[in-house]
C-alpha cells in the first residue's frame, strides 16, 4: 500500500511540474517529448486549428511514462522500458478505461525516432504501423504515420510538423 501511495504521488508531482529524476541513464533521451506541442496535420483545411499535445512525463525505477492529453483530454499513459540495446525501448499505452494496445518498439538514432508495431486484426490479417518522428532540434518535429499489410510496402496515411509551446525537458 506504501509503495503504491509513492508512486501515485510521483506521477501526480509530475502533472503539476515536477518530474521524479530518471533512475535509468537509458531514459535521458525521452525526456526532449516533455511538454506542449502544437501539431499541424500536412493537407489540413486552411484555417484548421492545430490540435494540441501534452505530455506529461516521470520516470520511476525501470519506467519512463508520460500522460498523453489531446487538447486537454488526457488519451493515453504512454510507456516505455528498455530493450537491452541502447537507443531501443519496448512501448505501451493504456487508455484511461484501462485498456492496453499491443506492444510497440520505438528505436531512436539521433534525431530520428521510429515507432512500430503491429495490429493482429484475426483471421491470419497483420497491420504494421510505423510513425516516424525527425526532430530538429529540441523543439521541433516531422511526422510520418504509415501503414503496411506486408511489412514492405508502406503507405502514408498522416505526416505533420509539431512545434512545442509549453514546458520543454524534465
Amino acid at each position: 500500500m506504501r509503495i503504491t501511495a509513492v508512486l501515485l504521488m510521483l506521477l501526480l508531482g509530475a502533472g503539476a511540474g515536477f518530474a521524479a529524476t530518471p533512475s535509468e541513464p537509458a531514459f535521458g533521451p525521452l525526456w526532449v517529448y516533455n511538454g506542449t506541442w502544437k501539431i499541424t496535420k500536412a493537407g489540413a483545411t486552411p484555417g484548421t486549428k492545430p490540435e494540441e499535445l501534452t505530455n506529461q512525463c516521470s520516470a520511476i525505477g525501470k519506467y519512463f511514462v508520460c500522460q498523453q492529453s489531446v487538447n486537454g483530454t488526457a488519451v493515453a499513459l504512454w510507456i516505455a522500458t528498455e530493450a537491452g540495446t541502447p537507443g531501443r525501448y519496448h512501448t505501451q499505452s493504456v487508455r484511461p478505461d484501462g485498456i492496453a494496445g499491443g506492444r510497440g518498439d520505438l528505436e531512436i538514432s539521433g534525431d530520428r525516432w521510429v515507432f512500430t508495431s503491429v495490429w493482429n486484426q484475426g483471421g491470419g490479417k497483420l497491420t504494421y504501423n510505423r510513425t516516424t518522428n525527425i526532430f530538429t532540434g529540441k523543439n521541433n518535429i516531422h511526422f510520418e504515420q504509415a501503414e503496411s499489410t506486408n511489412n514492405r510496402d508502406w503507405t502514408v496515411k498522416s505526416s505533420g510538423n509539431e512545434v512545442r509551446v509549453g514546458r520543454a525537458g524534465r
